[in-house]
């Protein structure tokens, strides 16, 4: 059985003249499984530290990317605002201007009304010194026609 158990570990099957004793092959295997553990272990910690690192530099980079939209959607809003409160001020400066236009024609012509009113009775006091009777016959004819339309209503 002892050649049995060499050869299943790694002797030449004879038992003689073997380079390498199966005690010495089987701690070099032991050996080298727990270096390929310490390597694979090492690895992996340095990808999870690598992850790591990226994820806190991702994190970073959305957290500046919020930053940034925050402030262009404000700056957004606050130029919308302005550009509203500056339309509104031009639209009503020109409502002013038109409406003090009007205010000033209406005035001109309330004045030209009043001249001409003040012309059309002068005219007339001057027709009745001229014609007294024919100013008396005109004033008793315009009371007949005024009586004779407040009867119909």
């Amino acid at each position: 059985m002892s050649d049995t158990r060499r050869s299943s570990t790694g002797g030449s099957g004879s038992g003689s003249g073997s380079s390498n004793p199966a005690g010495t092959s089987g701690s070099s295997v032991s050996e080298s499984v727990a270096r390929s553990k310490e390597v694979i272990g090492s690895a992996a910690t340095e990808a999870m530290n690598s992850g790591a690192s990226d994820f806190q530099s991702l994190r970073a980079d959305l957290n500046s990317l919020k930053d940034t939209v925050t402030t262009f959607m404000s700056k957004a809003g606050n130029e919308a605002a302005k550009s509203a409160r500056d339309v509104t001020s031009t639209m009503a400066g020109q409502v002013s201007g038109v409406a003090s236009d009007l205010a000033g024609k209406g005035a001109e012509m309330a004045s030209a009304a009043t001249e001409q009113a003040k012309t059309f009775a002068s005219e007339l006091e001057n027709m009745a010194r001229r014609n007294p009777i024919g100013a008396l016959a005109g004033a008793v004819l315009i009371g007949v026609l005024i009586g004779l339309m407040g009867r119909r209503n």
